[in-house]
């Protein structure tokens, strides 16, 4: 018996889930979906997002409802468009199986008469937006008053986005006897108002802790002055070859401008507010789906509703208003098991919110430094080394290589090597060889006397390089884990680890370099050669800042001290591979 068997699932259901190659139920799906499936209960199910809560309403949804029956028996109430369209083709494909089962998307920007016709034909199954809802009931284009399920998914956003009267106007038009099952990151007071004022007794469950932040997630802040912000994004940009994410401004201005700006300086950016039109809307995130936008700069508004496994950062260029906001940001990274990064950048006046921030998600903040120009000139160079070392040769070229050797005749291999390098090198280090420090003096945390928890003095921390990156399968949290074991240490005795696309950034104490050089020392992981040494910029990546001592929890392994090989190292990873280009604005 699988483990999806083991929650009571039909073999309609557990086909599909089978084609879908899905493996294990998460945590909410695992204590939803029995509990929906065996009892008629209202339900207010916790858990972040990214966890898998289409699956854990939508499986007991599609199979409670009477598929030989026209009436429309549920109905889903989603934020955004975008996460309307996603939850319906997601129900599509888990009742791929099931005969006669119709799933209708009802949202704004697309023709009302068209959407009431799929549902005048029988749709079992609406989700919908709450402001197109309510004007096809006004219309009497939809008949909800026979619901025997309703699901209010991203409650918590629905209602920051001032969905609140329109949701109570919808559900009066429901019947009393429906089940309600609530779905939401967070727990604000307003969530807790509409489950007490529209649910009967319901079941609570909880994935981690009440407004907590995923644990997969790891959280940053740089402080810089208040006019160094757009030049301190560039920076974290660039010092993220791989980077794959989402930035998120507080208005829309902020946010054209941003992009417009990003985009000028050659950087695959494109923006996505409440002022573009839904086709350009579209337009941006299947560029961004399709990673030919890797900086996608955003409103919270419009940002809602996201849902790309593959994020690699969020950047908090501005914080926003309420903390629960940051939480919902965050989980734009860090999905489906894999880990991410959220970077904020404030001003030293701001300081305090990171602390009230801390105390809501229940996770610490480290303190970083905004890597300076030299230390973005070396990861380039070792980006470009990589990128050319695993570039597959076009054999189109061979019939041009007697003239491209005549060209080159004369030049020896040491001088080629270093004028192929310079072809982009250069462009970064005239850039940035002059460049001022952007890092704020007396950043918070990171002060030299180490006074606060877990700080370190900066002259007791040395930063390495390693030939292994996130192309290798790591990240952050099991490269961590990897160097932890094979050195036999603490988790705190390696912190700040930075994982590039081919290689990566960790450090230690200085009082561990030499015994870390001799272990890797001809050290092999599956028969290559792992290579560590002393970064030319010990600063570099946050090295100068604060140690908060943090890792991932528990830990995969024996530890290894002293080996000379190790079989570990996930396969996969991601992000995008490349650096700049440019890319068309929409």
């Amino acid at each position: 018996m699988t483990k999806f068997e083991a929650l009571g699932l039909d073999k309609p259901l557990l086909d599909a889930i089978s084609d879908l190659g899905f493996e294990s139920p998460s945590e909410v799906q695992e204590k939803s979906i029995p509990i929906l499936l065996e009892q008629e209960t209202d339900l207010v199910a916790l858990a972040q997002t990214g966890t898998g809560k289409t699956a854990a309403f939508g499986f007991p949804m599609i199979q409670k409802i009477q598929q030989d029956s026209r009436t429309t028996q549920g109905l889903i109430l989603s934020p955004t468009r975008e996460l309307c369209l996603q939850i319906t083709n997601e129900l599509k494909l888990y009742s791929k199986y099931v005969k006669g089962l119709n799933v209708v998307a009802i949202y704004g920007g697309a023709s009302i008469t068209e959407q009431a016709r799929q549902i005048k034909r029988g749709a079992q199954i609406v989700v919908a937006t709450p402001g197109r809802m309510k004007d096809m009931i006004g219309r009497n284009m939809v008949d909800i008053s026979k619901i025997d399920y309703c699901v209010l998914d991203e409650a918590d956003e629905m209602l920051n986005m001032g969905f609140y009267e329109d949701i109570k106007d919808i559900l009066s038009n429901t019947p009393k006897e429906k089940f309600t099952w609530l779905f939401s990151a967070t727990m604000p007071k307003e969530v807790a108002t509409i489950a007490k004022k529209f649910m009967h007794k319901p079941i609570e469950i909880t994935v981690g802790s009440k407004n907590a932040g995923a644990s997969t997630v790891q959280h940053e802040y740089y402080v810089v002055g208040g006019r160094d912000r757009y030049a301190a994004l560039k920076r974290l940009a660039d010092a993220n070859p791989g980077i794959f994410s989402v930035v998120f401004c507080r208005t829309k201005r902020d946010t054209q401008r941003v992009a417009e700006k990003l985009i000028e300086d050659g950087y695959n950016a494109g923006a996505l507010h409440g002022d573009l039109s839904q086709n350009q809307r579209d337009l941006v995130m299947n560029s961004f789906r399709k990673k030919q936008v890797q900086m996608l700069v955003a409103t919270d508004v419009a940002a809602r509703g996201i849902d790309v496994d593959d994020v690699t950062h969020v950047i908090n260029y501005q914080l926003p208003d309420e903390i629960e906001t940051y939480t919902h940001r965050s989980g734009r990274t860090g999905r489906a098991g894999k880990s991410g990064i959220s970077m904020v950048i404030i001003t030293r006046s701001e300081l305090r919110k990171i602390k009230a921030i801390e105390k809501k998600i229940q996770q610490e903040f480290i303190s970083k430094k905004i890597p300076d120009g030299i230390e973005i000139c070396e990861i380039q160079l070792y980006h470009l080394a990589n990128k050319i070392k695993e570039t597959k040769v076009n054999k189109e070229i061979d019939s041009y290589l007697p003239a491209i050797n005549d060209v080159l005749e004369g030049i020896d291999r040491e001088e080629l090597i270093k004028k192929i390098f310079s072809v982009e090198f250069t462009q970064f280090y005239n850039y940035y060889s002059k460049t001022k420090d952007l890092n704020s003096q007396d950043s918070g945390k990171g002060d030299k006397k180490g006074s606060s928890k877990g700080d370190i003095p900066t002259d007791g921390s040395v930063r390495y390089f390693i030939n292994v990156g996130e192309r290798d399968g790591y990240d952050w949290m099991s490269l961590k884990d990897f160097l932890r074991d094979t050195l036999n240490l603490e988790k705190e005795d390696i912190y700040n680890v930075d994982t590039k696309d081919s290689f990566s950034f960790f450090n230690t104490d200085a009082q561990l370099t030499e015994f870390i050089l001799q272990t890797f020392t001809d050290f092999k992981v599956d028969g290559r050669f792992v290579n560590v040494e002393v970064s030319k910029n010990p600063g570099g990546g946050g090295g100068k800042g604060g140690k908060k001592r943090r890792g991932r929890k528990g830990g995969g392994g024996g530890r290894r001290g002293g080996n000379k090989s190790y079989k570990g190292g996930k396969k996969g990873g991601y992000g995008k591979k490349g650096g700049k280009k440019k890319q068309g604005f929409y």
